[in-house]
């Protein structure tokens, strides 16, 4: 249901009375950010408190976009830390990158949210007009020490970044950490800033991806370079374009694709043993050796990351991008991290989602927490994330199933079927 310009003040007027209190708990996640970074840093923050605060997503992207762009376009010389500068992981020397006093940053980024709100109080602007898809994520530690996946929802890409061009964007990543959580909470944070902010977005959607998860990789090398950081993070990210489903991955975080109940293969994991990705391997002087599974150098057990500094160039920094035209029979995607799909064969999703759907009525609020238990007790202990995003009301698609069910006299949920395969546009 599409907010009133009622509702908005009533938002705007609880922010205003509730910052003061809550601005001691709010912090930036980095003690040390570079100008390059600021705007996914920023970005971060408020989008967290504004959902701490049950704001909807499409009030917060509007209010977000306007508090971080006000602070941006301002004066921010008097921020900068005097001699730091950012050191450029292959060529060795200084770069002309500026970072910014954190605490200074962050207060008055703080006094421009007051602002804004302010602003927005005294003459609201005109409700958003959501364009809001179902969507189900569910995530657990599992047996594992640490929890090191990250997931993204982003609903409304254009509100949030100010983009104009009349498409319809929404975003959606799962991040899968190791050796630490820290590329993936960076990736978490700043792809889809890459991804908004490229120049080729609206041209070439595919070409936006697949370079900005390598900006990604750069930034983030930088960052590990200056901290002696070690971690790395696969990924898998959904750009939906209008009616374009544009899939990114490295490494082997997957998304899957259902429609009329047959799954889509989109894409191929990253793995060592790969040909293709063993050949690369191998062309620059590393290995690919079997030491409980296929390892890079004997180490990590996937080909593409962004991070793990100490393996690049073996493990590489470039995505894979594959694109899909919607007809409108879509089902739904899913993305999920190898902690699902080690134990969930993509011919399982379809039967466990619909049959969810069947025991409960249509509610699919539950519908990811179905899927990362059938991964839990299949034998998965590793973290599991699995983000469900809906191509068609749950309701409808239930309806539609249960209907062929009984017209047809087969099985409602058999689905066992090969499926079918995509062909993805590799980056190489």
């Amino acid at each position: 249901m599409e907010e009133g310009s009622g509702v908005m003040l009533d938002c705007l007027l609880a922010i205003q009375r509730d910052l003061p209190g809550q601005a001691e708990r709010l912090r930036l996640q980095n003690r040390s950010v570079s100008r390059t970074e600021a705007e996914g840093e920023l970005t971060e923050v408020l989008l967290k408190f504004l959902g701490s605060r049950n704001v909807s997503s499409h009030i917060a992207a509007s209010l977000t976009q306007a508090a971080v762009q006000q602070m941006l376009q301002g004066d921010l010389s008097a921020l900068v830390k005097k001699n730091e500068t950012q050191i450029k992981s292959e060529e060795n020397v200084k770069d002309e990158e500026e970072f910014l006093c954190t605490e200074q940053l962050f207060h008055s980024f703080l006094q421009c949210l007051e602002d804004v709100v302010s602003q927005w109080i005294k003459c609201p602007p005109l409700p958003p007009h959501p364009h809001q898809l179902c969507v189900s994520v569910h995530a657990i530690r599992n047996t594992r020490r640490k929890m090191e996946d990250r997931h993204v929802v982003l609903q409304d890409l254009n509100s949030l970044f100010g983009l104009k061009d009349g498409v319809e964007r929404s975003y959606f990543a799962v991040f899968d950490g190791h050796g630490g959580v820290d590329a993936a909470n960076y990736t978490a944070t700043h792809l889809h800033v890459n991804v908004a902010r490229h120049e080729k977005l609206a041209s070439d959607p595919a070409q936006a991806l697949r370079e900005s998860f390598q900006r990604t990789d750069d930034m983030f090398l930088l960052k590990a370079k200056r901290e002696r950081l070690r971690s790395g993070t696969t990924g898998v990210c959904v750009l939906l374009d209008g009616v374009n489903l544009h899939v990114a991955w490295l490494g082997d975080s997957q998304a899957l694709l259902v429609q009329q109940g047959s799954h889509v293969t989109l894409m191929d994991p990253h793995k060592p043993e790969r040909k293709d990705e063993r050949e690369r391997i191998e062309s620059l002087g590393g290995c690919v050796a079997f030491m409980g599974c296929w390892r890079v150098n004997g180490t990590l057990a996937v080909s593409r990351a962004i991070g793990d500094i100490d393996q690049k160039p073996f493990v590489s920094g470039k995505g894979d991008v594959t694109s899909h035209i919607l007809s409108g029979t879509e089902d739904f995607v899913v993305l999920a991290c190898d902690g699902f799909f080690d134990t969930i064969s993509p011919s399982e999703v379809a039967g466990l989602v619909l049959g969810h759907l069947q025991e409960s009525c249509g509610n699919w609020q539950h519908v990811a927490e179905k899927l990362v238990t059938a991964a839990k007790e299949g034998g998965s202990s590793d973290n599991i994330t699995v983000l469900v995003v809906f191509l068609r009301q749950p309701q409808t698609l239930l309806d539609d199933f249960q209907a062929k069910g009984s017209n047809e006299g087969e099985p409602l949920f058999d689905f066992v079927g090969e499926g079918v395969e995509v062909a993805s546009d590799h980056a190489g």
